[in-house]
């Protein structure tokens, strides 16, 4: 097998899961263990008068009952939401805690509100029915529109008007000035749409009590064990985190949904307690539906600023974000600061001013997914931009190229804080458009109308924020008998960790990449972790197995040095053996090891700095008039994202985003009635994931210019597919219907709103998109 950094190594997990030899948090089975059903609200906003649970109790089966009153007697708390963010005058965020469970009312339909235990999960099911529970129904918003509007009922006595945060950015007073002198301004109103994230593996929890020693044990399913340890641990459950031991097997997918703790995780620890026996639960898909933390949901007025030689001046943008029933720790972050950062994209723009609303709603809250506010920026100034030349009479291409941040200007500060450190925005840019042909699109669109059909072509740039000021730790064993073991705190959840830190130990101690061990995911066994998130695992944890491995080698010299009967000082290390630097002598890494009783080293690494990661993507479409259904017929990417590790891992990454991004841009939409706060997408019938034959194939290449932020030069690739996809479909689909009068069309883009949009056009009733698309945005930006 090829290893080594660069190369395209197969996944050394792929055998393993192919053949169904996985684990995952459902398959984890112990002897005597109950199950647990969760009874939820079925109102999004409701007092809780009384509850009746004895005939569950008296159910066949049935363990335990427990309600918010007794959650509340044993001391429960809720998943902790704090944040430092502060309004515009310096008071701080309101962001209440998330209850385990509920007591005295329910704030979003599917809350939980009570916990049936029982020996088997129908008849926990069976018994949950028979709850009764009196509810006093009160007024409920549920979309971010009617929570924001004027006199809309309130969630919290706390925050008036709905408001969680008043928040701004930018410099104000500069960015007014650019637009006082700007000879053309361009204004969009925006919706990124609510999404569900819908990983593969629904989410579930195994937990357990040893009496003897009070300590908890929880599997399940994470993007790291030790900040899910932390939000459990003092918090919800009121105990030591020495207290708490979790475990996640393998992963089915996590995308932001799994980087933070859960009521349903609690609730398992807290029934095991009670009934002392290990609780299992497992979330169908529809329950997933109604309570896994949501997505995007922003509402954006955004303005563009430019010269009379279509140069950028500034750019501004009012932002609303819906953040849900109550706080969760990414919901305040993701509209503000990752938004924010994002607004200027690959462009020169001096000025810059966003001012963000995040809004309370009657609905589960929103976390973050794949890019966590990144793509919601980059989204914005990509339409901005395709608007802006659409009104100067340019093309999309030549007013980008007039304005994006050149190599020569790198490292580049952008007026959002950001300092580019390196890249050519230009050259992805160029090779992009001549990998797709950029004098036959007219051809192109031409033979699309022949054939009765409408060609488009949407173009993106993106830079996509990674890491950040962040740290991870590595811990690298070489044992007596030359078994490899390798602990890192980040948590695979389905990119190939252990493919891509093999990779980096062949390359450092010249060992065979099937030598290498990798533990995860086990806060016993792992020292600490900051988890998997923001495309920082190689970034990050990637630099902390190379010090670890560096130390290994400098640990093994002295035994070497015994071995070979020579100085220390005389020993080289080069592909895994030990030489003296005149002569033919060596001896091997794992027998140095054995001499010195094994080798067991650690690193730790803070990240100083971001990494930006960057790109160009080329979105071509066919629509058909008649049903208004759009065909992608091409899609090409040339995607920046430094030295590649693994180009075939990398290559996979950006096709997971792009299947995430097109999946919103043209499919996808979390709806829910804005009166009453119900879920009216409650199933894979009502809610479209993008299939197979939805997706293109993908012509996606590299272009590796090294970051200049950490040691090994890379600078994440795992959210760059969506960032890119985003805008460059909308683009595309708005491009295929210019003629019709179309300059903008909210996501989703699917068949009856593109053939509602052809329609009006043709029966010469041409409006904008604000008199054809959802009311929610008229009501909020009116």
């Amino acid at each position: 097998m090829e290893q080594g950094f660069g190369q395209p190594s197969l996944r050394l997990e792929d055998e393993r899961l192919l053949r169904g030899a996985g684990h995952y948090t459902a398959d984890h089975d112990v002897a005597g263990q109950a199950h647990m059903v969760v009874l939820r609200t079925p109102h999004a906003h409701a007092d809780i008068i009384g509850m009746e649970t004895a005939e569950a109790r008296a159910a066949p089966g049935v363990l335990e009952v427990l309600s918010g009153a007794d959650a509340a007697a044993d001391g429960l708390g809720g998943i902790a939401a704090t944040s430092r963010l502060t309004n515009r005058d310096g008071s701080p965020a309101f962001s209440p805690s998330l209850p385990v469970i509920a007591r005295d009312r329910v704030r979003y339909g599917g809350e939980p509100v009570a916990v049936v235990i029982a020996e088997t999960m129908a008849e926990a099911r069976d018994a949950a029915e028979l709850i009764v529970v009196n509810y006093e129904p009160r007024p409920a918003v549920g979309t971010l529109a009617a929570a924001a509007a004027p006199g809309a009922p309130l969630l919290w006595d706390e925050a008036p008007g709905n408001v969680a945060l008043d928040w701004q950015s930018g410099d104000p007073a500069e960015t007014m000035r650019a637009f006082a002198a700007a000879a053309h301004v361009t204004r969009l109103d925006l919706v990124d749409n609510r999404v569900m994230v819908m990983p593969m593996e629904p989410v579930a929890a195994h937990g357990a009590y040893d009496q003897a020693t009070g300590r908890y044990t929880l599997h399940a399913p994470t993007q790291g064990v030790h900040g899910v340890r932390r939000a459990l641990a003092e918090a919800a459950l009121g105990i030591p985190e020495r207290d708490l031991h979790v475990i996640t097997p393998d992963v089915g997918g996590a995308f932001g949904l799994r980087a933070t703790a859960i009521p349903e995780q609690a609730l398992c620890l807290w029934a095991a307690r009670k009934c002392g026996r290990p609780v299992k639960w497992v979330a169908e898909r529809g329950e997933a539906c109604l309570s896994d933390l949501a997505a995007r949901d922003t509402i954006t007025k955004a303005e563009l600023a430019l010269d009379g030689d279509g140069r950028i001046l500034a750019v501004r943008a009012e932002n609303w974000g819906n953040i849900g029933a109550y706080g969760s720790p990414g919901s305040l972050t993701i509209p503000t600061e990752g938004f924010a950062g994002a607004i200027t994209g690959c462009y020169q723009i001096a000025a810059c001013h966003v001012a963000t609303k995040a809004i309370f709603s009657n609905t589960v809250m929103t976390n973050a997914y794949r890019g966590a506010g990144r793509p919601e920026g980059i989204y914005v100034i990509e339409r901005l931009i395709d608007a802006a030349a659409a009104e100067l009479g340019l093309s999309a291409i030549e007013l980008r190229r007039r304005n994006l941040v050149t190599a020569a200007a790198m490292p580049y500060a952008t007026a959002t804080g950001e300092l580019y450190d390196s890249g050519n925005f230009a050259d992805c840019l160029d090779r992009a458009l001549e990998a797709v042909g950029e004098t036959a699109m007219e051809d192109r669109r031409r033979a699309a109308k022949d054939r009765g059909r409408r060609y488009g072509v949407g173009i993106s740039t993106y830079v996509k924020i990674n890491g950040g000021v962040t740290g991870e730790a590595a811990r690298l064993v070489v044992d007596e008998a030359g078994a490899v073991t390798l602990r890192v705190g980040n948590q695979d959840n389905g990119q190939g960790h252990r493919t891509a830190y093999a990779q980096l130990v062949a390359e450092e101690l010249g060992l065979p990449m099937e030598a290498v061990r990798l533990v995860q995911g086990d806060s016993d066994d792992v020292a600490s972790g900051k988890g998997t998130g923001g495309s920082s695992a190689i970034s990050v944890g990637g630099v902390a197995v190379v010090l670890a491995a560096a130390r290994i080698i400098e640990a093994g010299r002295p035994a070497a040095a015994m071995l070979l009967q020579s100085a220390a000082a005389d020993i080289t290390f080069a592909d895994g053996r030990y030489g003296v630097a005149e002569g033919d002598l060596n001896v091997t890494l794992i027998e140095a090891a054995k001499a010195a009783g094994g080798l067991d080293e650690s690193a730790d690494y803070a990240a100083r700095a971001k990494t930006f990661a960057n790109g160009c993507h080329v979105c071509e479409v066919e629509i058909d008039p008649e049903t208004g259904h759009v065909d992608i017929v091409g899609y090409t990417v040339v995607d920046d994202v430094g030295r590649l590790l693994n180009p075939m891992l990398a290559t996979g990454q950006v096709h997971g985003g792009l299947g995430q991004g097109i999946g919103q841009a043209l499919l996808e939409d979390c709806i829910l009635d804005s009166e009453t706060g119900q879920l009216l997408t409650g199933s894979l019938m009502d809610y479209c994931l993008p299939r197979a034959d939805d997706l293109p194939p993908f012509a996606v290449t590299f272009d590796e210019i090294p970051c200049a932020t950490n040691a090994l030069g890379v600078k994440g690739v795992g959210e760059a597919g969506v960032t890119g996809a985003l805008p460059a479909v909308v683009n595309a689909v708005v491009d295929a219907l210019f003629d019709y009068g179309v300059r903008h069309m909210d996501m989703p883009l699917t068949a009856e709103r593109v053939w509602r949009a052809i329609f009006r056009a043709s029966s010469d009733q041409i409006e904008s998109l604000s008199a054809i698309q959802l009311t929610d945005k008229d009501a909020l930006t009116s």
